[in-house]
């Protein structure tokens, strides 16, 4: 069976096309690129409302044979950018459907590797998102980074489970070390805004590479 890597890089606006343009030329099918806007690191700055920044997000999806290749591709394109340009990492990815046809690990096998940061992605309600961070951040994340989003749920669906659907959403992920990820969670869970069943949900990811883009000195 064929495997696959999903690459995520997270870069400034306007940035997007300089990581998919290197993927492409490298041999990828292409790739996706999101709007975002991050989240200052230092708890401080984010106070001052001076650390948020408009961001592109990139995905991108290839075989694990080409992954090393489109990788260093895009670590090439993004050298002569300021240090901490951005960000890649790697996760797995079990399958993908081209031209109609599933490939990949219809059922993967789970696993107990433990990888040394996980992805923590956690979709809430629109104007949450900044709380979350504040609570993951108390809990020693660093930044994160906000995507516009929006719920899928038909109005029956609301009325079925007894709750008030909000379709604006936000998505926030954060990459933080493994030993980080359970105080983490933890901290969010407990927040007010997620106190109503359905007002969000969080998971987990391993990743098994990171990246800094930019200069290196």
């Amino acid at each position: 069976m064929t495997q696959y890597k999903l690459l995520i890089c997270i870069v400034p606006h306007d940035k997007g096309e300089l990581v998919t343009g290197a993927a492409v030329a490298a041999g990828s099918f292409g790739g996706t690129v999101l709007m975002g806007r991050g989240m200052a690191s230092n708890s401080v700055i984010a106070a001052l409302g001076l650390g948020e920044s408009s961001k592109d997000i990139v995905y991108i999806l290839t075989e694990e044979s080409q992954r090393k290749k489109i990788a260093d591709a895009i670590v090439q394109a993004a050298a002569d950018e300021k240090a901490n340009f951005g960000s890649m990492l790697t996760i797995d990815a079990a399958g993908m459907v081209k031209n109609g046809i599933v490939t990949g690990e219809e059922h993967p096998m789970p696993t107990n590797e433990q990888k040394p940061r996980e992805l923590i992605t956690v979709i809430l309600n629109k104007g949450y998102a900044d709380d979350a961070m504040a609570a993951a951040r108390k809990a020693g994340a660093g930044g994160g980074t906000v995507i516009n989003a929006r719920g899928t749920a038909r109005e029956d669906d609301a009325k079925f489970f007894g709750m008030h659907i909000v379709p604006e959403k936000e998505m926030l992920v954060i990459v933080v070390e493994h030993e980080k990820k359970d105080a983490v969670l933890e901290s969010i869970r407990t927040l007010p805004c997620l106190a109503e069943p359905g007002s969000g949900i969080a998971f987990c990811t391993g990743v098994d590479e990171f990246t800094l883009l930019g200069k290196t000195n």
